[in-house]
């Protein structure tokens, strides 16, 4: 007979799991909305991931909360119903954590073109499959929650792999985008943030998998399903984090801060002239004290407004370029002309 101490030792992080779970299953509605609404012209089978995702994301949800929902309302006082587990939420987890990896490992072979590490993603994104599928047959056999340590080994296999491809896919993107900087302030900005996107998101799955791991072999009390549950979430979010900000990689902090100055000035009518002063002075090999000659070139910018309506390019006000203030000379008109330094 279960005790009430054992009871909340595993309903407890239970419930905590399930509340981060609808957590982020709120973000998730709200991205995928952001996404369709902005999005419209993105590929098909990008917008059926996207939708498919959802889908997968609400019967996991569903799932969540009848495993949370049936021992405690509908089977309260039933000691069986409490000792017992679901097996939906792995094999939703496992899938959707598929999906979402076998996308990312799209996004490397288009950037890197590296064959051999979308395998690699692959096979482990594959293996975790496996492992989360099999982890759903191991709980429909052995349903109890003091016997999950019997079936470590499938379990171990689930969230190692999925770590592992976690990982490979954000060193593959972060060493790529590095390699690729311009050197250029304006685009190694946009880089910088894609870099900064994909690890956040990238090591988020990966800690939580690995954690999770580490807290179902350490405590077997179900400790680890506060990270177990909401693992789905976190992957869909990491995947529509990253498309919906695609609209913010094409605009620098530099040219927003430059958008909003351009915005706030007032449109000017009169423009200060640009002047070009060239330094001159007389031949050296004379006598007497050298002189010096300004010579002045004036090049007038005029408005766009005033140039609208006027069959010549700079308005009707527009004055050719011309010398404001003529180079003469001092001496006699015999004496030679002076040299540009």
């Amino acid at each position: 007979m279960l005790t009430d101490d054992s009871t909340a030792s595993r309903y407890g992080p239970i419930f905590i799991g399930v509340v981060l779970n609808i957590a982020l299953y709120g973000i998730m509605v709200t991205q995928t909305y952001l996404y369709f609404h902005v999005y419209k012209r993105d590929r098909t089978w990008m917008k059926l991931l996207v939708f498919l995702l959802f889908i997968c994301d609400t019967v996991n949800c569903c799932f969540d909360v009848a495993f949370l929902y049936m021992p405690l309302i509908n089977n309260f006082g039933d000691n069986d119903a409490i000792s017992r587990a679901s097996w939906g939420e792995r094999a939703s987890d496992a899938f959707i954590a598929a999906l979402v990896q076998f996308f990312f490992a799209w996004r490397v072979k288009v950037l890197t073109s590296n064959i051999f590490t979308v395998c690699v993603i692959c096979f482990c994104s594959f293996a975790q499959l496996c492992g989360g599928l099999g982890t759903s047959i191991a709980v429909v056999r052995v349903p109890e929650f003091v016997h999950f340590q019997k079936f470590q080994v499938i379990v171990i296999i689930w969230l190692a792999f999925s770590a592992v491809a976690d990982t490979i896919i954000t060193a593959a993107l972060v060493w790529h985008l590095r390699k690729n900087k311009t050197g250029m302030a304006l685009t190694d900005t946009v880089v910088n943030k894609i870099i900064r996107l994909t690890v956040q998101t990238g090591l988020i799955t990966a800690l939580c998998a690995i954690i999770d791991l580490i807290l179902f072999l350490v405590f077997p009390t179900g400790l680890h399903l506060i990270f177990n549950l909401p693992l789905s979430k976190l992957y869909t979010n990491c995947l529509m984090s990253s498309l919906n900000s695609r609209a913010g990689w094409q605009y620098s902090e530099s040219s927003q801060a430059m958008s909003q100055n351009v915005e706030r000035s007032e449109p000017v009518r009169s423009v200060p002239r640009v002047r070009n002063v060239n330094m001159l002075k007389s031949d050296s090999r004379r006598q007497g004290p050298q002189e010096i000659y300004i010579d002045v070139e004036s090049h007038e910018m005029v408005d766009v407004v005033d140039m609208k309506g006027s069959s010549f390019p700079g308005g009707d006000g527009y004055v050719p370029d011309q010398k404001v203030a003529p180079m003469t000379h001092s001496r006699a008109s015999d004496s030679p002309p002076p040299h540009v330094v």
